[in-house]
């Protein structure tokens, strides 16, 4: 979900299973949280953009396809399955400790790191 339509259920950040694409409304089903296993139809809303010099309005369905999340999104889930790409360094204190912490089994972690290393942001005062 892109947008909030129907709080908390249908909010940014829902993940759903989509079963049914029709003209004006999609049928799915959430897949994590409070509303686990619950049916919703979501309806195209208007969007208006606002970064173009001349005014118009859409209808569109306020999801993305997604496969993947940033660490930050990732937060309050539970994966069965984690790929984390470490390219880039982590630029916050836990954010490696977040990404790694989504699931249950090592064996289900998976990190792509070029260097073979990486330094992990430690705040050195909660070790003492």
């Amino acid at each position: 979900m892109l947008r909030n339509i129907n709080q908390p259920r249908l909010c940014n950040g829902t993940r759903l299973a989509v079963k049914k694409i029709m003209n004006n409304v999609i049928e799915a089903t959430i897949i994590k949280g409070k509303y686990k296993g619950e049916d919703v139809l979501i309806p195209r809303i208007p969007m208006i953009p606002t970064d173009l010099p001349f005014d118009f309005k859409r209808l569109q369905f306020p999801v993305r396809l997604a496969f993947a999340m940033t660490i930050n999104k990732s937060q309050s889930q539970s994966l069965e399955v984690c790929g984390i790409n470490l390219e880039f360094p982590c630029f916050a204190h836990g954010q490696l400790y977040v990404a790694c912490s989504r699931i249950g089994k090592s064996s289900s972690l998976f990190i792509h790191s070029p260097q073979n290393k990486r330094k992990n942001k430690v705040y050195k005062k909660a070790l003492n």
